[in-house]
Order: structure tokens, then C-alpha cells, then sequence
């Protein structure tokens, strides 16, 4: 018989080999997550197919999900944001020939289930001459006279808080109105289409365009801005949510070297908006979209920070196959509790730009995994380069930068707005 201290001592010996036993066992455990396949022949998973798994074991609570919710668009404290419509009657009314139609837009429906709605004009004016018999001057002027103002506002608070140089841009595409609290979509179609109306949704400016617009100004505006398109160039851009920056999103530039391995070149952090003024142009295609914005490139990250993101990157595999154009193996996209993959955007573009201009022009193949988004886009740019630059020059008078500001103006009424 085993006396007291004999069973204890026993007791230890059992208690001792099942601990070890167990931590051996946790210890040899792989999550699945972080499995290798052992089929060399079974592809990795594209981000697509791992993103149901992912939304079923994301801890709301972790630190992580915050990192998840980064806001890619970000507005500065005083930013201006304002929305009015250009080519209205002569008593400044819509048109009667002007209604809201339904449009299918993936992202807005799966949010809310419904689709949003755009301003469709069934007797446009066919040229500027039917405009000016509505309204006492060209439409261009019309924009110019009510976006000045706030140009040289959000130009003052910007050049009052950094030195860093802003960026005024002209983009082309629809606004599509969808449902608020004071407004429901259904209410809308059934209303007349009036300001105060329109005014109580809530809008998303989407900037894809037809091909036939490219075609366009590949004819008619580059030869008048007087430059011709660059050679196409091939980027990757692969955003990153940062859990030290959770309402930012680090955007990795990166381009492909010729043995097929990725190379990064630019690391951003997305931009800062001081200025938005939507412009719904009645008798045209295509609405108007003027935003004035900074962008700041990281230049200040630690050897550790640069040695995270370039692993992440290293770890893409090229696949033209998938959405964005690249997939990561299984827990690879992300650095465990600091950067994750959230978008990957294939882009082709082309550009054209003098000292005054540059026009871009890109195709975009990309894969958002935040909205489970995937999509083809074509949209064009067009950075006003001399505006702000006069702007920013003391000695010359701001008339001068008007002065070029309603040219641009003329410009894009002329050839970028219908197609």
C-alpha cells in the first residue's frame, strides 16, 4: 500500500506528464487559418472565398475590428462639402423634362438593399446656344462664380495648417441619390424633382465612365490641352489597414519588376479632403465633381514598420485570374496585429500633362474587401495644376488664376461631360 506521501507524490508525477503532454498538444496545433496545403495542385484561397469565414470569426471587440472600420475617404475639420445643380430654367427651377430613375450600383444595393437613383433629363439642350436662352450665361461661368468662393477658402486653410501643397481636381461621373431619414427612395420617385427635395438624400458621387468618353477626349480635349498620352503603365496598389491609425488606410504603390515580382515604390497614407462641391449638370451625360484634397507620403516609418509591409507584399501572388490581380496564401495577408489587407486595385493608365494639366486616364480591376466589393471601373481625372499654383503665388492677382480656372471650366463642358 502506498502511504500519503507516496500518493502524492505520484499525484505530481501524473499531474506533471498530462501537463506536458497537453502543451506539447497546443503547441503542435496549427490554426487553420495558417495551414499549409499540402496539394500543390489545390490553389490558395482568393481573398473572395476566405472573406465569409473572416466576417463569421471576426471578434467585434478586438482592436482589430477597429482597424477593419479605417475610412478610406477622410474629410479635415472645416472641410467644404456642398451639392447644386447647373442648367436649370431661367427662374431657376429643374427642368419638367427631369426625373430620378433606379440604376444598378452592387455596393449600394447590398448595403441597403436597394438601388439608388440618378437625375435623368429627357429633352437635354443639344447645344450651348438652347442653354443660353435659359440662363443669362454659359454654364462654365455659372460654376466658376459659385466654386471660387470656397477654392480660395479651403486653398487658405490648408496653406494656414501645413505646407504641404494641395491638389485640385476635376472628376467625371453620375451622382446617385439613395434614401435618408428624412427621405425614403420610394418617396423621391414619386416627388417632383425639386432642390429641397434632392437635398434631404443622401448622395454617392461614382466616378466609373462609359469607354465612349475616353474616345472622346482622346480626340477632341488632349490635342487643345496640348500634350499627347504617355506610354500605359501597370500599377498594384494594396491597401492596409493600420491598428496604430484605425481611421486611416496605408496605401502601398508598387510595380512589377521584370522577374514578376512585386516592387513597391510609394507608401501613402489616403488623402485628406478640404473640399467637395458635387455639381449635377442637367443637360449633360455626366456630372461634375470638383474636390481640392492633400496627401501625405510616409516618409517617417521605422526599419521594423517598412520590414512588416514589404513581407505582406512579398507574399502576393500574381494571378490574373482574381479580382485586383493578386492573392496572398493562407494567413498571409495579414502581419498579425498590425497591418491587413483590405483592397487590392490593379490599375493601367495613361496620362497627358503640361505645366497647366494633367489628365489621367485608368482602368482599374480591384477587390474591396471591407464592402466584399469586387468591380471593373473606368474613370478619368483632371488636376488643375495652374489654378492652385497662382493661387499659392502672392504676387499674382487671384483674377489671373480665375481667369484660368473658368478656361478649365470651358474645357471640360466642351468634351468631358457627354458621351
Amino acid at each position: 500500500m502506498y502511504n500519503c506521501e507516496d500518493q502524492l507524490s505520484l499525484t505530481r508525477k501524473v499531474l506533471k506528464y498530462w501537463a506536458v503532454h497537453f502543451a506539447s498538444l497546443i503547441m503542435a496545433y496549427v490554426p487553420p487559418h495558417k495551414r499549409h496545403l499540402k496539394d500543390p495542385q489545390v490553389p490558395a484561397p482568393t481573398p473572395e472565398l476566405l472573406l465569409p469565414r473572416f466576417n463569421r470569426n471576426l471578434n467585434l471587440g478586438s482592436h482589430k475590428h477597429n482597424a477593419y472600420r479605417s475610412r478610406e475617404i477622410l474629410y479635415a475639420d472645416n472641410a467644404i462639402f456642398r451639392w447644386f445643380a447647373v442648367d436649370l430654367d431661367e427662374d431657376g427651377h429643374f427642368p419638367s423634362s427631369l426625373h430620378l430613375e433606379p440604376i444598378s450600383m452592387e455596393y449600394i444595393e447590398k448595403r441597403r438593399g436597394e438601388k439608388p437613383l440618378v437625375l435623368v433629363n429627357n429633352n437635354p439642350a443639344k447645344d450651348n446656344d438652347e442653354v443660353g436662352k435659359r440662363i443669362s450665361r454659359s454654364p462654365w461661368e455659372f460654376v466658376a462664380e459659385n466654386v471660387w468662393p470656397d477654392i480660395l477658402s479651403a486653398c487658405k486653410m490648408v496653406s494656414n495648417v501645413m505646407e504641404e501643397k494641395p491638389t485640385l481636381v476635376a472628376r467625371f461621373g453620375k451622382i446617385r441619390f439613395h434614401g435618408s431619414k428624412l427621405l425614403s427612395l420610394e418617396s423621391a420617385r414619386k416627388s417632383q424633382v425639386a432642390e429641397t427635395m434632392l437635398r434631404q438624400l443622401q448622395r454617392i458621387f461614382h466616378t466609373n465612365v462609359p469607354e465612349t468618353l475616353v474616345e472622346k477626349i482622346t480626340i477632341g480635349a488632349v490635342p487643345k490641352i496640348g500634350s499627347d498620352f504617355e506610354e500605359e503603365k501597370h500599377i498594384y496598389r494594396i491597401k492596409l489597414s493600420d491598428s496604430s491609425r484605425p481611421q486611416t488606410t496605408v496605401s502601398c504603390k508598387c510595380r512589377v519588376r521584370e522577374d514578376k515580382e512585386l516592387e513597391l515604390y510609394k507608401v501613402e497614407l489616403n488623402s485628406v479632403r478640404h473640399m467637395v462641391v458635387d455639381i449635377s449638370c442637367l443637360d449633360k451625360n455626366l456630372d461634375l465633381r470638383l474636390a481640392l484634397h492633400t496627401r501625405e507620403i510616409l516618409t517617417a516609418m521605422t526599419d521594423d514598420e517598412m520590414d512588416i509591409i514589404r513581407n505582406l507584399i512579398n507574399s502576393a501572388i500574381l494571378d490574373p485570374e482574381v479580382k485586383g490581380g493578386l492573392r496572398w496564401p493562407l494567413g498571409k495577408a495579414d502581419s498579425g496585429d498590425r497591418f491587413t489587407v483590405i483592397g487590392v486595385w490593379h490599375t493601367k493608365f495613361r496620362s497627358c500633362k503640361t505645366p497647366s494639366l494633367r489628365l489621367k486616364v485608368r482602368h482599374a480591376d480591384w477587390f474591396h474587401v471591407l464592402t466584399e466589393t469586387v468591380e471593373t471601373t473606368v474613370d478619368i481625372t483632371l488636376k488643375l495644376k495652374r489654378v492652385v499654383s497662382e493661387i499659392q503665388e502672392e504676387k499674382i492677382d487671384t483674377d489671373s488664376a480665375y481667369d484660368v480656372f473658368k478656361d478649365n471650366l470651358r474645357l471640360i463642358w466642351d468634351h468631358f461631360l457627354s458621351c
